[in-house]
């Protein structure tokens, strides 16, 4: 709603490329109607303004993995996300994602805000798709330091944003999304080998 998870996004996109992987950076549909929407949520989408939106219908097939990143909401996905992955039952049915690599990523407003609940409510889905989990284990050493507060866990990516969206990703989180990008996309190399 703020930005944080597309921010969070280019810099995985970019831990992507750096493994000479190709990034498709997509949003999922609004669901808000426009007339809801607040100053914060007006300039976020403008921020993703040239980001197409994913058809649920089409963009899973032919991937060789994925990285799925949604707000924290109540400490789940945002409907947002939820309406996405729910319109994806022909791509389950025909096993489209089975074996195939996926990480996750969010942000909520607080420390303690639900991220770890949100990434779990994310992977659920994918480990019902037959994705293979990639998280972001503890040989990346950002997400032990105790200098600042700071998202990440052994689960994925996190940033925490403030209630109004204040607090921008650090350069400590942005490390981590990096990071998780190439740690994914050397994984889904030696899968496809």
């Amino acid at each position: 709603m703020y930005g944080h998870v597309f921010t969070i996004a280019k810099a995985v996109a970019e831990g992507v490329k750096n493994s000479d992987g190709e990034a498709i950076l997509k949003q999922v549909a609004e669901l808000i109607p426009k007339e809801k929407w607040n100053e914060n949520m007006r300039k976020a989408k403008e921020m993703m303004k040239d980001v197409p939106i994913a058809d649920p219908k089409k963009d899973l097939k032919g991937i060789d993995g994925l990285i799925v990143g949604a707000p924290t909401r109540f400490g789940n996905m945002c409907a947002q996300m939820r309406n996405f992955w729910d319109q994806t039952s022909e791509d389950w049915a025909k096993g489209t994602l089975i074996g195939k690599p996926a990480a996750v990523f969010t942000s909520s407003a607080t420390q303690h805000g639900g991220q770890e609940t949100t990434l779990i409510s994310i992977m659920i889905t994918l480990l019902h798709h037959g994705c293979i989990l990639v998280g972001l284990p503890y040989s990346f050493k950002e997400q032990m330091s105790l200098d600042e507060i700071a998202g990440g866990s052994p689960y994925g990516v996190s940033t925490i944003s403030g209630g109004m969206g204040e607090r921008w990703p650090s350069i400590l989180e942005l490390t981590m999304a990096k990071g998780l990008g190439r740690h994914l996309t050397e994984i889904a190399k030696k899968l496809m080998q």
